[in-house]
């Protein structure tokens, strides 16, 4: 068994307990031997035997406490995160308050154990400096190739680049107005007494709490102005300016969402519009190019005829010359209409899978094979469905000319591919 510190004084930072699902009060049981996610225990689930899926009453398992010295006897764990808690909220030198939210140490104790192990301990105080410089180590060398911004200049006060820069002032980090610029007045005349009631004490802290709250709104807002390069604006209306015109406009509309994400990842999801614009340009001129290579596949087709192909040929000058170009008719012999001549199934997809005769029947009714067994399978999975089929029902199945059709069905009751009803 061992003793580790636990996730924190708050304990719904920690994951309930798997037994009965109550929040895990110090101490607790972690078994040492399920994993990766930790499988925690209440001691009195531990002392009944709760088993779970993989664990088991006989696992390994560690005592989870934070009630151990740590730099010296009197302080354990929990309090050393306590003062820590307790310092960044009051802030240092602020003893009186931060004795006041410990409440287990006088303000002299605190002052004097945090002086002594957080502040004059030259073992401590290496290991910061060495961490800050490994942190900057490794942002120097993983540094990106370009920055959200630079470093904001400092103009004079009241000067024209002051104003435009909103009264930013780069020393401080601080604006001359910031926002919610009289958040503070609300506290201006709270004072702590030791004779407050306890609901005047819980109204006053819930103030206290509401202004914390506006702060960091206000901490968050300025993060969002400096790391979007902001504060100067028109050096941020200059790298506005070299994205194109549909770019700039999709600039403007998404500027509200850019709180949402970094600098740089704003920037990445704007030029992926823009890409996707450039895609569908890029489209376009790939279909036309397909349409036109179909167009030339219908000359193709109609070479063989003479005058089919001066009448098509006809028809597509007048359709280039923005004419509406003539309704035209194949000459009707004294035998009747002429006849389109055969499709030329050299090269399209799905004809290896036709038999001869199949090949015949798409050829003289001009259907392409792939079409011809979308359409076959139609019929014979209603023919299979049905126990039949008739002409009717194969017309309203396919969408297609009803002459068309009519062969099709023929054929394939022919072939005994399908019945009639």
């Amino acid at each position: 068994m061992e003793r580790l510190a636990s996730f924190g004084n708050d304990p719904f930072d920690k994951p309930p307990c798997r037994g009965c699902s109550s929040y895990l009060t110090e101490p607790y049981i972690k078994c040492a031997e399920c994993g990766p996610s930790p499988f925690l225990l209440c001691l009195q689930c531990f002392t009944r035997g709760f088993e779970y899926k993989k664990h088991e009453s006989d696992h390994k398992y560690e005592i989870m406490t934070s009630d151990f010295p740590v730099l010296e006897p009197g302080w354990t764990a929990q309090e050393e995160m306590a003062l820590l808690e307790a310092v960044m909220d009051c802030g240092f030198g602020n003893w009186q308050d931060v004795a006041y939210q410990m409440r287990t140490k006088t303000k002299e104790e605190c002052e004097s154990h945090y002086m002594k192990n957080f502040i004059n301990n030259p073992l401590f105080s290496s290991t910061l400096l060495s961490l800050r410089k490994t942190k900057d180590s490794r942002f120097a060398e993983g540094a990106i190739p370009f920055k959200p911004t630079d470093d904001p200049p400092r103009p004079t006060f009241d000067s024209v680049l002051s104003r435009d820069m909103a009264g930013y002032m780069p020393a401080r980090a601080d604006f001359m107005e910031e926002f919610d610029n009289y958040a503070e007045w609300d506290l201006k005349d709270i004072d702590f007494v030791d004779d407050d009631s306890d609901i005047l004490r819980a109204l006053k802290l819930s103030v206290v709490d509401i202004y914390h709250s506006r702060l960091k709104e206000r901490q968050r807002r300025k993060k969002v102005i400096r790391d979007h390069g902001l504060i100067n604006l028109r050096k941020f209306q200059m790298l506005e300016r070299c994205y194109p015109k549909e770019v700039q406009e999709l600039y403007d509309v998404m500027r509200r969402f850019a709180r949402v994400v970094g600098p740089i990842e704003h920037d990445k999801f704007i030029e992926s519009h823009a890409c996707a614009k450039v895609y569908e340009r890029v489209k376009r001129m790939r279909e036309e190019e397909r349409r036109k290579r179909t167009m030339l596949c219908d000359v193709l087709q109609y070479i063989q005829d003479g005058r089919a192909c001066q009448q098509w040929l006809s028809k597509q000058a007048a359709i280039d010359a923005g004419i509406t170009p003539a309704v035209t008719t194949i000459t009707v012999s004294a035998t009747g209409r002429r006849s389109a001549p055969p499709l030329n199934l050299t090269g399209l997809p799905g004809t290896e899978k036709l038999n001869e005769r199949e090949k015949e029947l798409c050829q003289v009714v001009r259907l392409v094979p792939g079409a011809y067994l979308e359409y076959k399978q139609a019929l014979l999975n209603e023919c299979r469905r049905q126990g039949g089929l008739r002409l009717a029902q194969a017309r309203a199945l396919i969408k297609i000319d009803v002459n068309k059709t009519r062969k099709i069905y023929d054929f394939l009751i022919k072939e005994g591919y399908i019945t009639k009803a």
